[in-house]
């Protein structure tokens, strides 16, 4: 095993620990009636201890994303990529430049944001109380990229790469990889927003608000992917938690 191998494992693993250790915080610090949108929805009673849901809740992110993280830096390595992060990259590559592209993009989203609200004559999606959105902001960076951008878009970059490349250059296979992560990312927030807006299936969103999911979603989703095909997750990470801090911490502020 090489070095760089060796950071690059010790990185990720640093990565699933915090994630687990903010998720069991989630359950052990804050209310649930922080956690859960209590705007639109009942605070739910539990019939088991918050240590247990906290360790739970540890557990399972302990596991999941370990195990995603390690398959997406095994298929970044048949790919070429970076992985968790690129060694030349330096700090401008791996903080300077997720920084500056997830500001500019928190408030891009938060002014189409404002602008769907005022179309649709609607509040917009209730937002987490602080300091939970600041917690919330790291473990969904942390989570959903380890997940979309190291394993969704690794796999079917990785997939298209074994049956396309007599004709088409990895290169291209990559972008389509991105593409479908981005997708992805962007239709993972429909159940979340289904359950906000008592919706029973998409088709009930409005669609205005619809295609202000998909699109800005699928925008950050991909801006993410470029990050992470050029620097590694680090860098996808982070411009995913400075678009979270604008959106959920700052905007709310």
């Amino acid at each position: 095993m090489t070095t760089d191998t060796r950071r690059q494992l010790r990185i990720l693993g640093v990565l699933a620990v915090l994630y687990s250790l903010l998720a069991a915080a989630t359950y052990l610090v804050f209310p649930l009636d922080q956690v859960v949108p209590t705007q639109v929805l009942p605070t739910p009673e539990l019939s088991i201890p918050g240590w247990q849901l906290a360790l739970a809740n540890a557990g399972i992110g302990l596991v999941l994303y370990g195990l995603l993280g390690l398959a997406g830096l095994w298929l970044a390595r048949r790919l070429g990529l970076p992985g968790v992060f690129r060694p030349a990259g330096g700090w401008r590559g791996w903080l300077l430049s997720p920084m500056l592209w997830g500001l500019g993009l928190g408030v891009a989203v938060g002014l189409a944001n404002l602008l769907v609200a005022r179309l649709q004559d609607w509040p917009g999606f209730p937002q987490p109380a602080f300091p939970f959105s600041l917690v919330a902001s790291v473990t969904a960076a942390i989570g959903e990229e380890i997940l979309f951008r190291s394993f969704v878009l690794g796999l079917w970059a990785w997939l298209l790469h074994l049956l396309l490349r007599r004709w088409i250059d990895r290169r291209v296979t990559l972008q389509i990889g991105n593409v479908l992560a981005a997708l992805a990312f962007a239709a993972g927030h429909l159940a979340s927003a289904m359950l906000l807006l008592g919706a029973a299936s998409p088709a009930e969103i409005p669609p205005l608000i619809l295609v202000e999911i998909i699109l800005l979603n699928g925008i950050v989703g991909w801006v993410a992917g470029i990050q992470y095909m050029c620097q590694g997750l680090v860098a996808a990470i982070g411009l995913h938690f400075w678009v979270d801090m604008v959106l959920h911490v700052v905007w709310p502020l």
